[in-house]
């Protein structure tokens, strides 16, 4: 069996990616709609979040009540996902049963129902989901620093929405919505596991082919000016941690920049993917600078792959006797001393070993790989998961301390402090 990825556009516009694998009992199938937190407008910030809920509400051949049995009495599992750039949807099922999901995908993409009265209760629900995020000082920090650092690109809200918009956002919004997005020239299927090529393309096209494309959604026009200066925000709110975020802008995954600034991402606080299992990060420089220095209790890196320019973050979890301008310059120090000083050979070997190790855990499923072959093909295309172990292992000495001297500079920041207040009035300590 030719186990290399196929890819094939159907005349209505859905891209298709099909990956026979003949060594797994299994089929994991994924419908990724290029539709998230980046396509949402002021006023609706958080509808894809709330659409992809309201897509388990069923439709009258599949009702929402009878979902979770159908999929489990199949031995199958599911789930779906918004992030900035896409909401998705996937069922991972017995080779011989993975026909419940591509009927159940190519209906739903057209025949969800939005009863009101659900509508209703799920807003009720995300509304609770927002609340219950609201816990965590990161969430208040985050939203912040994300809202500094992007005043106008649509990467300034949180994928969950504002609480004023999912108090005021309708039925209608939300039907209007998924009849936008929901289209099979705004989707990529995938396909990944134990199935004949031919004969799995062969449904596809007799599910799916039939369905109308769409009017081709408004594009993302709102580009981020340059940023020309730090910014800083500070939240006060009860707790009794104090936590510290440095957020450098940095570039869309199809810059050449992303994979030395992956590797850069190695090299100082341990390997980070979107999707990824975690790996140990206690020898990156920054643990060593400010964990085992004892100055904090934890530190974090976060760079994603991302269609438009995002955030290189570094988060910091202080102990409860540091003191914040301390940790602050022994951060600087470190961050100066990989712009000034090039990191050595073995170094760069151990991170781009780390940062391969990472990619290695987190696609070695069905599911996993039906994840990133769909990932990839929405942002760029398919072939940028086949090549990133490669493109990772071409990352030179050079490459990280330029990157580093080029995107881990003040200019490019935006720094956020949580400051906690103590335990709130009425509550336990």
């Amino acid at each position: 069996m030719d186990t290399s990825v196929q890819k094939h556009v159907l005349e209505n516009g859905l891209t298709v990616l099909l990956k026979p694998i003949a060594h797994t009992p299994l089929v994991s199938w994924r419908v990724m709609y290029r539709v998230g937190s980046r396509n949402e407008q002021t006023g609706q910030t958080g509808i894809s979040h709330w659409v992809e809920h309201m897509m388990f509400k069923g439709t009258p051949d599949f009702p929402g009540d009878q979902l979770d049995r159908m999929i489990d009495r199949e031995g199958g599992y599911w789930n779906a996902h918004t992030f900035m750039d896409f909401t998705a949807y996937f069922e991972t099922m017995p080779a011989d049963r993975i026909d419940l999901a591509l009927r159940l995908e190519a209906d739903r993409m057209v025949n969800a129902i939005f009863e009101p009265d659900e509508v209703a209760r799920e807003r009720t629900v995300i509304i609770s989901e927002r609340q219950g995020s609201e816990n965590s000082p990161l969430f208040w920090l985050r939203e912040e620093v994300s809202a500094a650092a992007f005043r106008v690109h649509p990467y300034h809200h949180e994928i969950i929405g504002d609480m004023a918009d999912l108090h005021t956002m309708t039925r209608d919004d939300l039907y209007n919505h998924y009849r936008r997005y929901y289209t099979p020239n705004n989707a990529v299927a995938v396909a990944v596991g134990s199935f004949d090529p031919a004969r799995m393309l062969n449904r596809i096209r007799e599910l799916y082919g039939s369905i109308p494309p769409g009017d081709p959604p408004p594009p993302v026009t709102r580009t981020e000016p340059e940023q020309v200066g730090e910014r800083r925000v500070r939240v006060e709110r009860p707790g009794q941690t104090t936590f510290l975020i440095y957020a450098y802008k940095s570039p869309a995954a199809t810059d050449p920049d992303w994979f030395k600034l992956a590797v850069l991402a190695s090299v100082l606080g341990g390997p980070s993917l979107l999707g990824g299992a975690a790996i140990d990060n206690k020898t990156s420089r920054l643990y060593r600078a400010l964990v085992l220095s004892g100055l904090a209790a934890d530190v974090q890196l976060s760079f994603y792959p991302t269609i438009d320019p995002y955030l290189f973050s570094i988060y910091v979890t202080l102990r409860e006797d540091s003191d914040p301008s301390a940790v602050e310059a022994a951060l600087e120090e470190e961050l100066s001393r990989i712009r000034q000083q090039p990191i050595s050979p073995a170094e760069l070997e151990k991170a781009i070993k780390q940062a391969r190790a990472l990619f290695a855990y987190s696609t070695e499923g069905v599911t996993g790989q039906g994840f990133w072959l769909a990932f990839c093909e929405n942002f760029d295309s398919y072939e940028w998961f086949e090549r990133y172990v490669e493109r990772l292992s071409a990352v030179t000495v050079d490459d990280v301390q330029t990157a580093a001297q080029q995107y881990l500079i003040p200019q490019r920041r935006t720094v956020g402090w949580y400051i906690p207040t103590g335990t709130a009035e009425g509550a336990q300590a």
